[in-house]
């Protein structure tokens, strides 16, 4: 009798334990992914950063952080970290801007909407690559169709060489900005398109009805209610633009010297030239950036303050 309730006792006890392993039937897969996509490429990018070298890829052992060390004294490091914050302070709030007014233009109801939208999501879908190289060849000096069209309205002489956009660095990172604000309109537009179709009717009459005009109505009603839409497209944008390396390495290698080069750029020609540690390096301070950057933009902005409220 006290063998038979001792395993029921044992089995009653098994059985919240069993309850509570459940839900890992569901979250493991995710988990592994996260674990095999993400952290353990970390870790092997921070080992790789400690390892010395050859300039063929060879591991030759232990570096300690002499590739830190190395990557500290380039002397155009300071200038590619001071460039890679203006890329991205400059593209994301460009970008964030124009797609709170390309969003409420395509939130209206007109003839053709669908079909203008679907035009819109065209830059993002195309390759960055092939994005590029079209605009690479549309600011082309000598035939080049911006230079032809500036040409044609007296704006620009196309012989002449402050018509080479991309052969300066200041006109080729203006523009290289340009096209990288381009291919990133469309994700951020929709996003807010899909934070204003959650914005109740209801409080748009209640606004109405308290006397607020459109202008008061955007910022007292949509613009704090599209705050957690545009939370999500600012921080996105932040991590994409930051690794962007398409746009750069197309339309100018990040010349003239590295005049046109952010960190991504810089880790790449690190590796090219055969400084695979010190390319290793800078992979490690550009993920460390990403995240205090993020960290930094949640904690100013107080993500969760409502939720906390």
């Amino acid at each position: 009798m006290a063998e038979s309730l001792g395993r029921g006792v044992a089995r009653r006890g098994a059985r919240p334990v069993l309850t509570g392993l459940a839900p890992l039937a569901w979250i493991g897969p995710a988990i592994a992914l996260i674990a095999f996509a993400v952290l353990w490429p970390v870790v092997k990018m921070v080992q790789s950063s400690t390892r010395h070298w050859s300039r063929y890829g060879v591991d030759l052992g232990s570096n300690g952080t002499d590739n830190y060390s190395k990557l500290f004294d380039e002397q155009d490091l300071g200038g590619v970290l001071i460039r890679t914050g203006i890329w991205v302070v400059v593209v994301v709030t460009v970008t964030v801007l124009l797609s709170l007014g390309v969003a409420q233009l395509f939130n209206q109801r007109f003839p053709g909407r669908t079909v203008a939208r679907w035009a819109l999501i065209a830059p993002w879908a195309a390759s960055v690559m092939m994005t590029a190289i079209v605009f690479k060849w549309m600011l082309y000096q000598g035939y080049g169709f911006i230079n032809i069209l500036l040409d044609d309205v007296g704006l620009v002489d196309r012989a002449s060489p402050t018509a080479d956009w991309l052969g300066h660095s200041t006109s080729g990172f203006v523009w290289e900005m340009a096209v990288a604000v381009f291919v990133s309109i469309p994700f951020t537009s929709y996003t807010v398109i899909a934070g204003l179709q959650t914005i109740p009717g209801e409080v748009y009459e209640a606004a109405k009805m308290d006397g607020a005009g459109k202008l008061r109505t955007y910022f007292s009603v949509t613009l704090p209610l599209l705050r957690p839409s545009l939370m999500v497209a600012t921080v996105i944008n932040v991590m994409n633009v930051f690794n962007s390396f398409p746009i750069i390495w197309e339309m100018t290698r990040g010349g003239p010297g590295y005049d046109t080069s952010t960190t991504t750029v810089f880790m790449w020609v690190l590796k090219k030239g055969g400084h695979i540690g010190e390319s290793a390096a800078l992979s490690v301070v550009n993920f460390t950036l990403v995240i205090v950057i993020v960290f930094a933009f949640l904690k100013v902005s107080k993500w969760n303050s409502e939720a906390e409220g």
